[in-house]
């Protein structure tokens, strides 16, 4: 009687040989990644950065913005607290190319941050950017 279908080609080889045949290519694969992240991992010099809510108070510094909106509405530039009359003149050029960048208290009610906003609007500023905190 003849076989319609031939059996497989083993070459001589038994299946634990076939197998071990199999997984070399796999641990060649495995050990090259594990050499790549090693060495990737040694390349940067720079320490990772500090993860939100993980600062100590001594750490802890105000963003670095153009203007400071406090939570009882008083205005800060460049650590001067300044009235409405002076704040456009202590404030710099407006400029399209550099925003005018203002953090603000998250108290502070949105009827004085438009306040604050028609201000600089009238003062020539016409892009601003509001620096947030992220979310706890």
């Amino acid at each position: 009687m003849t076989l319609l279908v031939p059996p497989p080609p083993t070459s001589g080889k038994g299946l634990l040989e076939r197998v071990e045949d199999a997984l070399l290519p796999l641990i060649n694969l495995v050990f090259l990644l594990l050499m790549f992240f090693i060495v990737a991992g040694q390349l940067t010099e720079e320490p990772l950065p500090e993860l939100p809510g993980t600062a100590r108070p001594e750490q802890e510094r105000s963003p670095e913005s153009d203007l400071l909106v406090k939570p009882d509405g008083q205005w800060q530039v460049d650590g001067k607290t300044v009235g409405k009359d002076q704040l456009l003149a202590s404030l710099p050029e407006p400029n399209p190319n550099n925003v005018l960048k203002i953090a603000a208290d998250q108290s502070l009610s949105m009827a004085d941050l438009e306040s604050l906003l028609q201000l600089l609007e009238q003062g020539g500023y016409t892009d601003v950017l509001l620096l947030t905190e992220p979310g706890a």
